[in-house]
């Protein structure tokens, strides 16, 4: 070491960390939050809420308390897929097993169609219309929100709700069995199989008959717009133009409805015309057709002679 020059200053030794590295699922203040994993979906707010609740079981409104909170992971991730299948466009309805109809969550699968507002007004107007101890008929009822409904409804009412297809009987027997379980006890709700008028046996007669059939024609390109994508097709699609499910109907319905019963009918918002003519064919009288809260013509109905 030369003269005049100081001796450096020892160095500190390096300090290492034997730590273990922190995770998101270590850290909470990593997770993303509710509201985060919301906005970062792709999808409109209202849509990512449902979907969230569903994931996690917790109510929109929680959701909306709680915004700000770390999710949890497993809710996280079966969000994540949920967000998913939505944007390549699955109904939510199918996504999260239900929909309301009437003030009421009913169960729906790929194997009935969606209830929709539109079919509310068909319901109200058997309500309308039926008297007490009336015998109802819910010609292919799917998930068995109209029947369940208008049984839920009036209590004074039998109601026969048939189908041909198998899968839609078993979940409309589920909804029955978790919405209607009085209405089943008393035997005011019954199921029968079969296609149309094929399913009653006949010597069946009613005071009122509501169907909500196939009346999209093959090919129109509604079909392959939306939700109706995922819906099945059997329930939605009917040849002549979307009209061959309705002949079927209202030909056999003088068989099977009493003296002034009322045969009710929703359709597409271009048939009423056609429905009309085909009413006043098999001897209807007092027709007349309704419009939905957009002002579409959507239920027409008539009443057998006294």
């Amino acid at each position: 070491m030369s003269a005049g020059r100081a001796a450096p200053a020892p160095q500190a030794p390096a300090i290492v960390s034997t730590a273990t590295p922190r995770t998101p699922e270590a850290d909470a203040s990593a997770a993303p939050t509710w509201e985060r994993l919301a906005l970062a979906s792709g999808l409109p707010r209202l849509e990512a809420r449902v979907l969230l609740g569903h994931a996690s079981g917790r109510r929109r409104e929680w959701l909306v308390a709680h915004g700000d909170e770390p999710a949890e992971a497993r809710a996280a991730v079966a969000f994540a897929e949920l967000a998913r299948r939505r944007r390549d466009g699955e109904p939510i309805a199918y996504l999260t097993g239900s929909r309301e109809f009437l003030g009421r969550d009913f169960e729906v699968s790929p194997s009935v169609l969606i209830p929709r507002p539109e079919t509310e007004l068909l319901v109200q107007a058997v309500l309308d219309r039926a008297l007490p101890g009336a015998r109802v008929l819910d010609l292919g009822t799917g998930s068995g929100a109209i029947a369940i409904s208008l049984a839920c409804e009036r209590a004074d009412l039998y109601v026969v709700a048939t189908d041909r297809s198998p899968e839609a009987l078993a979940v409309a027997r589920r909804n029955a069995q978790r919405l209607a379980g009085q209405a089943l006890a008393g035997a005011r709700l019954l199921w029968r199989a079969g296609s149309w008028w094929d399913a009653l046996d006949a010597q069946d007669r009613f005071d009122l008959v509501a169907s909500n059939p196939p009346y999209i024609g093959a090919g129109d390109p509604h079909l392959a717009q939306g939700d109706l994508r995922y819906e099945p097709q059997q329930a939605l699609v009917a040849g002549g133009g979307g009209l061959d499910a309705l002949r079927e109907i209202v030909a056999g319905a003088p068989r099977h409805l009493r003296p002034a019963g009322w045969l009710l009918l929703e359709h597409g918002c271009d048939q009423d015309g056609a429905l009309r003519a085909l009413l006043a064919g098999a001897g209807f009288e007092s027709i007349q057709t309704l419009r939905d809260v957009s002002g579409l013509p959507r239920v027409t109905l008539g009443r057998m002679p006294e």
